[in-house]
């Protein structure tokens, strides 16, 4: 039997190396848009519009639109809120459609926006898309959205995550050597995620921010059963 491919690309800038070959993209960013997202959808929010940009972030402000928008690990200045997960549990939001900017999970997500499927992958909801994931017979690439193109450990560990329980099916298999040290570094996290990534830079950034309960949250596995898909550039729930 033909294995279907499970690889993980560390940074959006080495998403060119693997586009076009992949039949489903799981976007990631666990600090903390993708957390985010999973959040929205889980808690009944209609629809995230995902958009690059501040600018266009404030035209879909200037509609009437509720907006979401992070730079820096802080809320931007005039908008509703940032990318806090516990921003999308309030009951006001039920059924509404946000928008949401972000420095590195909403941009990842339109770079892969051409791919056939693209759904968003956390820690939160990570057993429950694997199993999923598993039943598409699909080739898989976790995008990890890193920060500002560059690697970072927390998206890592979760493409590893995916990547090592889909080879674990005996379904997928995996060529890349960036796959294969993913899954290195989700066996060495996999015990303590929080201790393991102490010291990672956005940890620390975020800490910084007293952001604490934020990074526990996000950083706590298969707290909700929802997997977010992207259609026509919104991303809603996918029903099953």
């Amino acid at each position: 039997m033909q294995k279907n491919i499970i690889e993980v690309c560390f940074t959006p800038s080495d998403y060119d190396y693997f586009k076009g070959r992949f039949e489903i993209v799981v976007v990631i960013d666990v600090l903390r848009a993708t957390s985010a997202i999973c959040s929205a959808i889980h808690n009944g929010v209609n629809s995230v519009i995902p958009v690059s940009t501040i600018e266009e972030a404030k035209e879909y402000q200037d509609k009437g639109y509720l907006v979401g928008a992070e730079r820096q690990g802080e809320i931007v200045e005039g908008f509703d809120f940032g990318n806090s997960p516990y921003s999308y549990m309030k009951p006001e939001l039920v059924g509404k459609d946000v928008v949401l900017s972000t420095t590195n999970g909403t941009r990842a997500i339109n770079i892969a926006k051409e791919a056939p499927i693209v759904v968003i992958g956390a820690l939160t909801n990570i057993d429950f898309l694997c199993e999923w994931l598993i039943k598409q017979e699909k080739n898989v690439l976790c995008l990890c959205s890193g920060w500002k193109d560059k690697f970072n450990l927390e998206d890592t560990i979760c493409g590893g995550a995916i990547a090592d329980i889909l080879i674990k099916s005996g379904k997928f298999t995996s060529d890349e050597d960036t796959s294969v040290g993913a899954k290195y570094l989700f066996q060495g996290a996999k015990d303590n995620y929080f201790g393991f990534l102490k010291s990672s830079s956005h940890r620390r950034r975020l800490k910084r921010l007293n952001l604490n309960e934020d990074i526990k949250f996000c950083l706590t596995p298969n707290q909700m059963d929802v997997i977010p898909i992207l259609r026509n550039g919104r991303i809603e729930k996918l029903e099953f």
